[in-house]
């Protein structure tokens, strides 16, 4: 199994910003590797949080869009979450997450859907203060 590593985040005020990374370890797969940030409450569900393809195409969850930017260098296995805005509604543990997917295109179905991953990191707290 692929090894992440989630780092950064912390703590911040409502309407200021932090950043997550996710560093990989090397993938040797030709197949196409969809990577993900997923974010959980204790006592909730975890839910996704923003995706990102092979060719940096992207995806939200709705609450996010317009306020976090996912990024991931082109034919790489790192990625990175630029989360502005906040609200303390972001307070989580964030994930890294990746999986191989079943195409060549990681959003032929929804990228932002538990099953698709199967690689996990061990989580970065974010704690948002108003």
């Amino acid at each position: 199994a692929q090894v992440l590593e989630e780092s950064g985040g912390g703590s911040a005020e409502a309407g200021k910003s932090l950043r997550l990374s996710c560093e990989a370890s090397r993938y040797s797969s030709f197949r196409t590797l969809c990577m993900a940030w997923f974010r959980q409450v204790p006592g909730e569900e975890r839910e996704g949080v923003a995706a990102v393809d092979t060719d940096g195409s992207t995806r939200y969850a709705d609450s996010m869009k317009g306020r976090f930017t996912v990024s991931r260098a082109l034919g790489k296995n790192n990625m990175v979450l630029e989360m502005n805005n906040l609200s303390p509604r972001d307070t989580a543990m964030d994930y890294c997450a990746s999986g191989v997917a079943a195409s060549r295109c990681c959003f032929a179905g929804d990228p932002l859907q538990l099953y698709m991953y199967t690689n996990w990191g061990q989580g970065a707290q974010v704690t948002v203060s108003s």
